[in-house]
């Protein structure tokens, strides 16, 4: 039996008050009622606007992580932190939310137009094709006694199909609640993203994505050889390399070669980027951007040709506060200046926003997992006419698309393989 492949995304938040005020409770009217939402005019013309603004922004998070860990292994899933994000963004309000309005490009979306335009791109991707599982799950963990304003559940449950829950954060086994949701919901990859709960601990807000397929053609096994790995230094690291002839979507101008690895029937792919030899990633991070991007995918052609790609294993942690800051979003994790008064009458801001990620290439196909945690507390070229050969031995960037929506779900970089 063949084995599938797999790709998995967390995405939480966890939102902390410093001093928890369990009698408070709020008689306050459903904040954004509609009256002040914009009803949706161009649903279609709005869902390929987030499209556009997720991947502007997944490439200015990329950038900055590259700049920051540029000699080490990066991935990361864009669309499972923008999920996140929008699921908070619901609760923010004043410069707050005009903060994240501009670092996630949403300026000229209202928040229904926002909401509905993420419920639509939930059912496409998870309609996308019957040989792929892609599956998107969402869930808010309350803490019981503590109290949130009814809009902003509300509109996590109708837009976001968010379970919410109210757990007693005092029990001993709070935490393995929480991380038996993400670990069913991550198909065992992601087992862990609480470890423990704190008294000022009041709400996690998830979200995880599952994608399940093999690969449209699977590399033969035995094909598959030891080679060497061109590292950054100038070393060489022994790696195991597959190999693959046929016809491939391509392209080639005079700083890359890029292939298109599908799954399934086609409807998502696996993008390599891999820089010339007179090249490298340094050189071709400042040309990956979401114009390019899209200039890129319009330039890929049928063609023959001869890949080797070496098979890998990554895990990678990092915390993103200082990432999302300098993509503006600096109020939100400010004591005293943090506005998610549409969330709780509570003041609170974010605390930590941690990004933890793994993905497994191979014959059969691609294995991956993230975990987003957010915290937050109270304020205290063209194609040649030969057949090409592609030979993935240095140093490459990789993305794995949607080809029909044109989301990116993962995006990395490979330095040195491990398997």
């Amino acid at each position: 039996m063949k084995k599938k492949a797999i790709a998995l995304t967390v995405t939480i938040f966890l939102l902390i008050l410093g001093s928890f005020l369990s009698q408070q409770h709020t008689n306050a009217s459903p904040f954004l009622s509609a009256q002040n939402q914009t009803s949706t005019t161009n649903s279609s013309n709005m869902n390929q606007q987030l499209i556009t603004a997720n991947t502007q922004f997944g490439f200015k998070l990329f950038q900055i992580l590259w700049q920051q860990e540029e000699e080490e292994n990066i991935f990361i899933s864009p669309t499972s932190i923008a999920y996140a994000l929008a699921m908070t963004y619901n609760g923010a309000s004043g410069e707050t939310q005009q903060e994240m309005t501009t670092a996630l490009g949403w300026q000229n979306m209202s928040l229904t137009e926002i909401n509905s335009a993420w419920q639509i791109l939930g059912e496409q991707l998870s309609n996308i094709d019957p040989e792929i599982q892609l599956n998107i799950a969402n869930s808010l963990w309350l803490r019981e006694g503590f109290s949130f304003l009814p809009q902003f559940l509300e509109n996590n449950q109708t837009f976001y199909n968010a379970k919410v829950e109210t757990l007693d954060f005092t029990k001993p086994d709070a935490p393995n609640i929480i991380n038996g949701w993400v670990k069913e919901n991550t198909g065992g990859k992601i087992e862990e993203i609480v470890d423990s709960l704190s008294p000022d601990d009041v709400l996690f807000l998830i979200n995880a994505i599952y994608f399940k397929g093999t690969w449209t053609t699977e590399f033969d096994k035995k094909l598959t050889t030891e080679q060497p790995f061109y590292l950054s230094d100038n070393e060489t690291k022994p790696v195991s390399m597959m190999s693959q002839e046929g016809n491939f979507n391509y392209l080639e101008n005079e700083q890359f070669q890029a292939i298109s690895l599908p799954y399934g029937n086609k409807s998502l792919s696996m993008y390599i980027f891999l820089p010339k030899e007179n090249s490298n990633l340094a050189t071709f991070y400042p040309e990956l951007n979401a114009e390019n991007w899209e200039k890129w995918m319009s330039e890929f052609r049928n063609k023959k040709g001869f890949i080797k790609l070496p098979s890998f294993k990554l895990e990678y942690d990092v915390e993103l506060n200082s990432v999302l800051q300098k993509l503006g979003m600096e109020k939100m994790f400010e004591g005293g200046k943090a506005d998610f008064s549409q969330m709780t009458t509570n003041p609170v801001y974010i605390n930590q926003v941690k990004h933890k990620t793994f993905v497994e290439v191979n014959e059969e196909g691609t294995e991956a997992a993230a975990v987003t945690s957010i915290g937050i507390r109270a304020t205290s070229a063209l194609p040649t006419e030969e057949n090409f050969t592609m030979i993935v031995d240095r140093p490459f960037f990789f993305a794995i698309r949607d080809n029909q929506t044109g989301t990116i779900l993962f995006m990395g970089s490979i330095i040195e393989p491990e398997e």
